[in-house]
């Protein structure tokens, strides 16, 4: 009979089985095996009964076992009936793994709703740690979008629900629970439900690791979620379906191409509306990388950056130049680099060029088949803390992060985010863009984040699920936006800078909705850690996403932590420096250091505790800047405070504090200090009050800007 259902499911369900070979080591080695996975459909325990070798029991909550379908599939699968809350429930498991019997459970206990992973329960590390036994990890991929799934109806207007949906199981090697000796009670059982969690998102995450360019991904999609439902939208009312996204890159990639005349790196200078995505994946349809102008930073800067990467031409709009006033900066630029402007690229489009793109296969396509390990695009870091630089993204740290980002966080199909993070930003491009992009959600593309008034009422009128922003911009919504209008946001995201934890309160106080702080860099495109509600702690970053490796450099001065060191398949292919334009300079052995210091618990979870530039050595101790800041933050939440250092004679360097903030003074800064009992160390020596912080499109601040401000009060 086993033999029968496999050759069924292989003729409907096209079932691949990949890395068979881990389970055959695990069973060799003789070692008590439990098997997890991803709980998607009501195929999954036949699937793998059928495609695993071995007779596996199945450990089933007795309150699944009632209906007539579900007693039918269990006749299939040898199993244990058990009620998961009772903590009796695990003895048979138990004993029968000590036995040499292989088991299997589904950590979830019930069928995703929402196509990704749900709560999980602690009893399945414990089983594990108890029997002594390897946990072989499987993510089944396919089987939530058939009529099997429990999906509710509005996701499947959304995902391509199909009766014989094509399914993978990917078995993944085994591991061990690694429990550490000292932990005890609630404790213990954390670390067992968070570890299993982690083991299900890895595997997640893994089986989606598709070799694909960034356009292929885009192809894909539509074959995953429905191609003619919306999945961008902007201000002026524009929404673009995947299939016209796609249809657009082909049409516009083409004209693009031609103008461009076979260069490498085009740049793109455009704000955050529908014609933004058209042109980003229609230079990715015909190979060509997209460079990502920062339009907030100024001719300099700019002039640097068409430079750095040696740029001959920049896409933009008319209209755009006219709104933003950059007629000055456009014309500065012209004598080095064309300016393409969609509206005349627009104008020369007709009825045969749309029915070309409509006949052409889009795998003949250059963008299409290219090496997923070749450049993708270009960004620029932000300058926060000297010139910026250019950092090569290829189309694996993307498609990789846009992965990683799904195995932390969940984006129902369908579900409606909304970004105001420029796409010159890796946040706003990888995060607020492609990710809902190519996972089946929906994006609403607003052209500032600084529309404080506005943006509030909007998230209220598209009941918005998700939304990104930094610190400075969460604390700028709050202070215009009526109790009720984030009632429909399930999270929000916080990056870039640090979350006060007076920012975080204010939301869960007045709003009542969550902001989980990440943490990213440009250079691993961003995303490198999150918090997410299955697995949060407050006042760190969150765990690290799946596929990344760390290590802590010491740093000479301070005791707790290091810099955090990463390599992953997110990390850049590597720099365009100003003093060497066109040059790639690589990370040495795949390992990019972050200059972030950082401490990491015994669950993972990182802390920033700041800079490695942003310490100051008084005295002979190191003094971070971010912990200075921290207790001044307390002392005034509504202020915007910077405190950087300058030299002293005596010793060595002094702290100074710009703030917007009329009410602070050294004496009251004495006071905030005394309050929270820190050194002497920490107390700013200068006080200089500004009307306003210099601060950087992306929200960031401008570190060099406050500095030239410190260095300038000296000076004068």
């Amino acid at each position: 009979m086993k033999w029968v259902i496999k050759a069924l499911l292989k003729v409907f369900f096209k079932v691949r089985i990949q890395g068979l070979e881990h389970y055959h080591h695990l069973d060799q080695s003789g070692e008590p095996m439990l098997i997890i996975a991803n709980h998607t459909s009501l195929l999954d325990g036949v699937l793998i009964r059928a495609f695993l070798p071995g007779d596996t029991a199945f450990m089933i909550d007795e309150s699944h076992t009632h209906k007539w379908y579900e007693k039918f599939l269990l006749s299939f699968v040898h199993h244990f009936k058990v009620e998961f809350h009772n903590p009796y429930a695990t003895k048979r498991v138990i004993k029968a793994l000590k036995s040499g019997q292989h088991c299997m459970i589904f950590p979830e206990g019930r069928i995703t709703t929402t196509g990704s992973l749900m709560k999980v329960y602690e009893g399945t590390g414990m089983v594990a740690h108890q029997a002594n036994a390897k946990i072989l990890p499987i993510c089944i991929q396919g089987a939530h979008q058939s009529q099997f799934s429990y999906l509710d109806g509005e996701r499947f207007a959304y995902t391509k629900r199909r009766w014989f949906p094509a399914i993978t199981l990917q078995v993944l090697p085994a591991q061990s629970l690694d429990m550490p000796g000292d932990l005890k009670g609630r404790l213990k059982h954390q670390f067992f439900k968070n570890r299993i969690f982690t083991l299900l998102r890895d595997a997640t995450f893994e089986s989606q690791q598709t070799p694909q360019s960034l356009f292929k991904a885009l192809c894909n999609s539509g074959k995953s979620f429905n191609d003619k439902q919306v999945c961008v939208e902007d201000i002026n009312g524009v929404g673009v379906s995947r299939k016209k996204l796609r249809l657009g890159a082909m049409i516009l990639g083409r004209k693009l191409a031609a103008l461009c005349h076979g260069e490498q790196r085009v740049g793109v200078l455009l704000p955050n509306v529908s014609g933004l995505p058209v042109a980003f994946f229609g230079l990715q349809a015909f190979g060509i990388v997209p460079a990502m102008l920062n339009f907030t930073a100024g001719l300099g800067p700019m002039r640097s950056a068409c430079e750095t990467a040696e740029l001959k031409s920049i896409i933009t709009s008319r209209k755009f130049v006219e709104v933003y006033q950059l007629d000055a900066v456009v014309e500065a630029l012209s004598d080095q680099v064309q300016f393409i402007y969609l509206e005349d690229v627009r104008a020369q489009v007709g009825l045969l060029d749309k029915l070309r793109a409509i006949l052409t296969p889009v795998s003949s396509l250059k963008g299409y088949g290219v090496e997923e390990n070749a450049p993708a695009v270009v960004l620029f870091t932000s300058g926060s803390e000297g010139v910026p630089k250019g950092v090569v993204l290829s189309h694996r740290n993307l498609t990789s992060n846009v992965n990683q980002i799904s195995a932390m966080l969940t984006l129902l199909p369908g579900e409606q985010l909304f970004n105001a993070l420029p796409t010159f930003h890796s946040f706003g491009l990888t995060a607020g863009l492609l990710w809902p992009i190519l996972k089946g959600g929906r994006v609403f593309l607003y052209p500032s984040p600084l529309h404080y008034g506005v943006i509030p009422e909007m998230i209220y009128t598209l009941n918005v699920k998700l939304l990104f922003g930094t610190d400075t911009f969460f604390s700028g919504y709050a202070k215009k936006a009526d109790p009720y209008d984030f009632y429909s946001v399930r999270y929000m995201v916080a990056g870039a800078e640090k979350l006060r934890p007076e920012t975080r309160r204010l939301y869960a106080d007045r709003f009542h909705t969550p902001i989980l702080e990440g943490y990213g860099v440009t250079e691993t495109a961003p995303v490198l850690a999150v918090n997410m509600p299955l697995s949060f702690k407050n006042g760190t970053v969150g765990q690290l996403v799946p596929g990344v490796e760390y290590k802590i450099r010491p740093i000479e001065g301070i005791e707790e932590g290091g810099a955090l060191c990463v390599k992953g398949p997110n990390v850049m292919l590597g720099y365009l420096m100003p003093n060497q334009p066109g040059v790639l300079q690589a990370p040495e052995d795949g390992w990019y250091d972050t200059g972030d210091v950082v401490s990491v618990d015994q669950q993972g979870f990182i802390t920033i505790k700041g800079r490695a530039k942003r310490f100051a050595k008084i005295g002979g101790e190191m003094i971070s800047l971010t912990a200075v800041e921290s207790y001044i933050n307390q002392y005034s939440p509504e202020g915007h405070h910077v405190v950087v250092s300058v030299a002293d004679e005596r010793k060595g360097e002094q702290l100074i504090l710009v703030t917007n903030d009329d009410g602070l003074s050294r004496q009251t800064v004495k006071e905030a200090a005394k309050r929270v009992q820190v050194s002497e160390l920490m107390v700013p020596k200068t006080v200089i009050l500004v009307e306003e912080i210099p601060v950087l499109g992306t929200g960031k601040t401008n570190y060099p800007a406050v500095q030239s401000i410190a260095d300038g009060h000296f000076k004068s």
